[in-house]
C-alpha cells in the first residue's frame, strides 16, 4: 500500500512539474489571441458585436465585396474618413485589429453643442464600448480645410463611405488632396457614393446624389488614377427623384409613413463604387 500511495504522490508531482513547465513555456511564446487569429472580413460582418440593424444593411452595403474590390487585406494600415455612427468601423476594427491599423479621421470635438462635437463624442463613446474597437486611432478631420487624416505617406487604403454629398465640390477636392497625402505610393482610394443618373429630370429631387464623372475628375485632379469601378452596390430600382431626396430611401425614410412600402421595396440608394490608385510604387 505504501508502495502505491509513494507512486501516485509522484505521478502526481511529475504532472504537476510537467503542467507548469507547459504553462511557463507557453506564457514565454504566447501571441495575443488578436495576432494569432484575426478576423477575416466574413468573420467580422458576422460578428455579434454588430446589431441586427446594421446586419440587415448588409443587403444593400455589400461590405465583404465592397472592401475586397478595393484590396483590402487584414495587414493594412486603412484610414476611414468620417465613421459616424460606425457602420463600416463595426467591421473594419477587428478584421484589421492586432495585424494591421485602422485611423478613423472624424470631425473633431470643439466643445461646441452642434452636429460635429456630438458626431465625435458619439463616435468615442462607441469606441470605448467594446474591446473590439481598442486599436481604433482618431485623427481630425475638417471639411473644407486641410486635415491630416493619419501621417503622411503610411496608409494602404482610404475609405469613405456615403460622404462627398456632405463636402460639396470644393470640399471633395481638398478631400481627396488629403487621401492623397495620407496614401503610400500604390495606395487606393475607396469611394462609395449615392450615383447622380446621368441625365436627370429634376435636379431639385436628386438631392445627396453625386456626379461619377465629377468625382473621377475632381479625383483625377488631385493627383490619382482611376482604376475602375464596380457596380456592387448599383440598385436599378432607384430613378433619384424623391421628394426628400436621397433621404426618402431607407434607412432613413423621411417621410415617416408615407408611401413607406414603396421606399423599402426600393432599398437603398444606387451607388457608384469607385477605385483610384496613388501613382508609384
Amino acid at each position: 500500500m505504501k508502495t502505491n500511495a509513494l507512486k501516485a504522490i509522484a505521478l502526481a508531482v511529475t504532472v504537476s512539474c510537467s503542467t507548469l513547465s507547459l504553462s511557463a513555456i507557453a506564457k514565454e511564446s504566447a501571441v495575443p489571441a488578436t495576432k494569432m487569429a484575426p478576423m477575416t472580413l466574413k468573420q467580422a460582418v458576422a460578428s455579434e458585436h454588430r446589431s441586427a440593424e446594421n446586419k440587415a444593411r448588409d443587403q444593400y452595403r455589400h461590405p465583404v465585396e465592397t472592401l475586397t474590390f478595393f484590396g483590402f487585406l487584414p495587414t493594412m494600415t486603412v484610414v476611414e474618413i468620417t465613421p459616424g455612427g460606425g457602420w463600416y468601423t463595426e467591421i473594419l476594427a477587428p478584421a484589421l485589429k492586432g495585424t494591421g491599423k485602422l485611423y478613423g479621421a472624424h470631425y473633431p470635438d470643439t466643445g461646441e453643442d452642434n452636429y460635429y462635437s456630438n458626431s465625435r463624442k458619439k463616435l468615442e463613446a462607441k469606441l470605448s464600448s467594446d474591446v473590439v474597437f481598442s486599436e481604433v486611432v482618431l485623427t481630425n478631420f475638417t471639411p473644407n480645410q486641410e486635415s491630416e487624416l493619419a501621417p503622411q505617406g503610411t496608409a494602404d487604403l482610404v475609405l469613405t463611405f456615403r460622404n462627398l454629398h456632405n463636402w460639396k465640390d470644393a470640399g471633395v477636392e481638398q478631400v481627396f488632396k488629403d487621401a492623397f497625402n495620407a496614401l503610400k505610393p500604390g495606395g487606393v482610394l475607396g469611394v462609395v457614393e449615392h450615383r447622380l443618373p446621368v441625365e436627370v429630370a429634376d435636379p431639385a429631387q436628386a438631392k445627396g446624389y453625386v456626379s461619377e464623372t465629377q468625382t473621377i475628375k475632381q479625383a483625377k485632379a488631385a493627383g490619382f488614377r482611376f482604376a475602375g469601378s464596380s457596380e456592387i452596390n448599383a440598385n436599378a430600382k432607384d430613378t433619384a427623384q424623391y421628394p426628400k431626396g436621397v433621404w426618402t430611401l431607407p434607412p432613413v425614410l423621411r417621410l415617416g409613413d408615407e408611401d413607406k412600402e414603396k421606399y423599402l421595396a426600393i432599398g437603398e440608394s444606387d451607388r457608384m463604387t469607385l477605385k483610384f490608385v496613388k501613382p508609384g510604387k
